[in-house]
């Protein structure tokens, strides 16, 4: 589980939350009123609404956003979470104790777990999500990445 990234707020325009997204080197975005989750934005919405001709500074958060958000506990099996996620189709998942988003699911955090299980010698450490956004952060700040 790594830190859940969030909105600003539903009415962001999708130029927004596309930037934020790619600031925080993040496949999506929480969208909140106060402590309520009111829905999630994927790197795939922005996309759809690319392709459908969308104007991204038009166009609010809110019209693409899923609304329906599965979401887990910390209690959660990593099985279940990844159960979930496969049969249906999606990439991230919240992460809630007590109504309180805690973090989010990502299929890059369960591709780190199933990549620290390896038994070849060779395979070695798989440093953690934190430290991975954080060299990519540094790489945007140096204009290293497009």
């Amino acid at each position: 589980m790594t830190r859940a990234s969030v909105t600003e707020s539903p009415a962001d325009s999708l130029r927004a939350a596309a930037n934020r997204m790619w600031s925080q080197q993040t496949g999506s975005l929480l969208v909140m009123d106060g402590a309520q989750l009111l829905g999630i934005i994927t790197e795939r919405d922005v996309m759809k609404a690319v392709a459908r001709g969308a104007d991204l500074d038009a166009t609010p958060v809110s019209a693409v956003m899923t609304t329906t958000v599965l979401t887990v506990s910390p209690e959660t099996s990593l099985h279940e979470a990844a159960r979930h996620m496969a049969t249906r189709w999606i990439r991230h998942l919240p992460v809630i104790d007590g109504g309180t988003i805690v973090g989010m699911v990502s299929q890059r955090d369960l591709c780190g777990v199933l990549a620290a299980l390896g038994t070849e010698p060779e395979a070695g450490q798989i440093p953690a999500d934190d430290l991975v956004r954080s060299r990519r952060l540094a790489r945007i700040e140096a204009g290293d990445l497009d």
